[in-house]
């Protein structure tokens, strides 16, 4: 029996901080959807090579609010995204205000968090680059 991935689904509280958070890893908004019906939006975005589909996330947003969120949602479990280079990807981000809670000290992996504290784990494409500072002696912080 043939199975086929589809999207990953996250709740959010801010839709367009969680949108903004997304687009800093590299994704582009594929489609949107707005259900009067249900009040919810949802938001499909994927790697800009990657619009067919392949490797969504979809961001639900509902509109009248989300009491549980954000909240520890380490029992999600975590988006994987592979970069081009994950030192400059964690510079950007912690530029932006973002926590680094994995540093990538191996030059290969790090973990952060997004607005609704869904754990994004970063993997450095093709082979680990050579460990750098400041990232090599950078302490974890939280948890992923």
């Amino acid at each position: 029996m043939k199975v086929e991935y589809l999207h990953t689904m996250v709740r959010v509280k801010d839709l367009e901080k969680s949108i903004a958070f997304y687009k800093m890893l590299g994704l582009v908004e594929r489609r949107r959807s707005e259900n009067e019906g249900g009040r919810f939006t949802l938001v499909f975005l994927c790697p800009p090579d990657q619009a067919d589909g392949h490797a969504d996330v979809e961001l639900t947003y509902n509109w009248d609010g989300d009491d549980g969120l954000p909240s520890d949602s380490r029992h999600f479990g975590h988006l994987a995204y592979r970069v081009e280079n994950i030192y400059e990807m964690c510079q950007q981000l912690m530029d932006a205000g973002v926590t680094i809670n994995r540093p990538p000290r191996d030059g290969h992996m790090a973990f952060v968090r997004s607005p609704d504290n869904i754990s994004v784990e970063l993997l450095q494409m093709g082979d680990a680059l050579p460990p750098q500072e400041p990232w090599a002696s950078m302490e974890n912080t939280g948890h992923w």
